[in-house]
Order: structure tokens, then sequence, then C-alpha cells
């Protein structure tokens, strides 16, 4: 019988290059994800939101703000100086802001909306007022009760 011998190899060298084929394919796969999210994003009202304990809204005498009230039930009401016991439609409460913002372009117009509204309908009620000229929407919220 014959014994074989094995033969060894000398050992190969460590590589010392980096694969970098799969960290291109992840990084476009994350372009594409970042380019089409973009415009989503984008898209939106911008508004400055109230913190939690913010001081009131100083206006001046002569420039009322114009409120526009969502109430639970999904009526609209709008508010310059007097309460208005009159409900609107959202095609009213637009057309009437937009001639009002036609005629003082800086009446500040704030959005006073029921925690019970959903929150979709106040971003609809925001998009719309943008649509009729208004770049800023003040947001009235109520001081936290102590407990």
């Amino acid at each position: 019988m014959r014994t074989q011998r094995l033969r060894r190899r000398p050992p190969k060298p460590p590589i010392s290059e980096v694969n970098v084929l799969p960290y291109i394919d992840v990084m476009l796969v994350l372009l594409v994800i970042f380019m089409v999210t973009a415009p989503i994003l984008t898209q939106g009202v911008d508004v400055e939101l109230p913190e939690v304990t913010s001081e009131p809204i100083q206006s001046e005498e002569d420039n009322e703000p114009l409120v526009v009230s969502l109430d639970a039930d999904g009526h609209y009401y709008l508010e310059m100086g007097s309460d208005s016991d009159e409900a609107l439609n959202l095609e009213q409460v637009i057309q009437q802001v937009a001639r009002l913002k036609r005629q003082n372009p800086e009446l500040p117009v704030l959005l006073r909306g029921d925690r019970r509204v959903a929150y979709g309908e106040v971003v609809v009620l925001m998009s719309r007022l943008q649509g009729a000229g208004v770049t800023q929407v003040g947001l009235i919220s109520q001081p936290p009760e102590d407990r």
C-alpha cells in the first residue's frame, strides 16, 4: 500500500481589499427611497405650533384677529370682534376668509378646534385657509388645568 502524502499549500495572504459592491447597492436603494419620500414630506401646511405653557397672543387694538372655529359636530364659525352664532360650511368660510384677507393682508388668522374633531378635518381646514391666502395660522389652546 502506498501512502499518499498530502501536499500542503502555502497559506494565502489575507485579502486587504474591501468589497464595496454591497454598500453601493444599499446606497442606491436608500437614494431611491429618499427620492420618493422627499416630495411627500414637503407637502404640508407650515404652522408654528404653540407650546404647552405659552403666553397669550398680543394683538393690536386696530388689527383684531379673525378666529375660525370648528366644533365637535363639524360646523365652522367665523368670529371677528364679536361671537358669531351662525354655522357655515367650509366653502362659505374659505370665501369670507379670502375676501377679508384681500381687504387686509396683515389680518391675523387663528384656528380654534374642538379636541374631539378628527385631526384630518383640522388639516383640511388649514390647507384650504392656505389656499385662501392665509400664510400663517395660530392655534388657540387652553392652558392645562392644575390637578
